[in-house]
């Protein structure tokens, strides 16, 4: 496959995108001087660091001034599908809150509007093609342990197009350093898996015609209950 998206590459004209494709991430530059503590400690990251091309070559990349990487890790997805992926990552603003952001192997690319306030964040679920339409979106909820808004994005020319959004679900609780659920296709589809707001079921939601459809699956007391959904056992 590597091969081939290789050759794709030469004959489009561009020879040296394989060499440009990025392999692995990571965050370095551990801080505390963003002290929001909501996934379990008061530690945040400074830097992004990229292993790019089949030689592993190192890129370090800054949050920027008054930013933190507010994240478990990154994610590697080829949004834009081109073969190679880009990075997703929880890019927090210390005044106006966390957005989610997209970094090439030159840096950031694009990212949602911050939230708007300090102390907001957001997690992310996960990528997969909700609307069935050939393309990926990127799922994340927004402020899980308030708002509890899922919302979706299209990456799109290098932008972040709202998709749809719908509220009562949550991914997260404070304290965890884990988020739950995630993105699964048992056959028919993609469906995002969460919990309800309260805390009390498991939600499988789907984009029907636009409109996002949340329907319960289980409840968050079942044993190994978000494994079991992610694995279509639920």
């Amino acid at each position: 496959m590597r091969i081939l998206i290789f050759l794709a590459a030469f004959l489009a004209g561009d020879p040296f995108a394989f060499a440009q494709e990025i392999v692995s991430a990571r965050f370095a530059g551990p801080t505390r001087e963003y002290a929001h503590g909501v996934l379990g400690d008061q530690i945040e990251y400074t830097r992004l660091v990229l292993r790019v091309g089949p030689n592993k070559q190192r890129r370090v990349i800054e949050a920027g001034e008054g930013h933190v990487f507010e994240d478990l890790e990154p994610r590697l997805a080829d949004l834009n599908q081109d073969g190679r992926p880009e990075v997703i990552v929880v890019r927090t603003n210390m005044d106006t809150g966390a957005s989610l952001a997209i970094y090439g192997v030159d840096g950031l690319i694009t990212q949602t509007p911050p939230i708007g306030r300090p102390y907001r964040w957001l997690a992310p679920v996960g990528v997969g093609d909700f609307d069935q339409d050939g393309r990926v979106e990127i799922a994340y909820i927004e402020t899980p342990h308030l708002g509890k808004v899922l919302k979706i994005y299209r990456y799109l020319n290098r932008e972040l197009l709202l998709a749809g959004q719908v509220s009562g679900l949550s991914n997260h609780r404070i304290g965890d350093n884990f988020i739950s659920g995630g993105v699964r296709n048992c056959g028919d589809g993609d469906e995002i898996i969460t919990a309800d707001g309260a805390w009390q079921r498991i939600v499988s939601t789907r984009m029907v015609g636009g409109i996002l459809q949340a329907t319960t699956i289980g409840t968050t007391s079942q044993p190994r209950g978000f494994k079991r959904a992610l694995a279509c056992e639920l």
